[in-house]
């Protein structure tokens, strides 16, 4: 068989219907976290001024404290830095997203893999495709 494009697992965190924290917004923390401002983080990420907000106010909403704060005036005109408890939930993402890497490696996933075929058939009907 093929190499097979590893395993995917994406982790979303859900709070109601919203997603507190997933793979883009994890982004978006380290972005912030290495820019120093919500806007230079979305253009580092190629996400309009008005995306980037939505995402921050979103998270902000769906923890008992925010991940995110904006700091205030001074000659650069203020940014954004991340909570010391937004830094906490970014490594707990982090962690969980190494732990779920790590299913590529069991033998669960190697079980399914060995029935997976490398493309789809054309239909359901294509027995003959193999």
């Amino acid at each position: 068989m093929a190499d097979l494009p590893p395993l995917k697992v994406k982790i979303q965190i859900r709070c109601g219907g919203e997603i507190a924290l997933g793979p883009g917004k994890a982004d978006l923390l380290d972005a912030i976290l290495r820019e120093g401002s919500i806007s230079a983080a979305g253009r580092l990420l190629g996400m309009s001024y008005r995306r980037t907000w939505m995402l921050v106010d979103t998270m902000n909403r769906c923890w008992d404290r925010p991940l995110v704060e904006t700091v205030a005036g001074g000659s650069k005109g203020g940014g954004a830095r991340l909570t010391d408890f937004g830094i906490a939930m970014l490594g707990h993402y982090r962690a969980l997203q190494r732990m779920a890497a790590s299913l590529a490696a069991s033998e669960e996933w190697e079980a399914m893999r060995t029935g997976l075929r490398e493309q789809p058939r054309t239909t359901q009907k294509d027995d003959a495709a193999g």
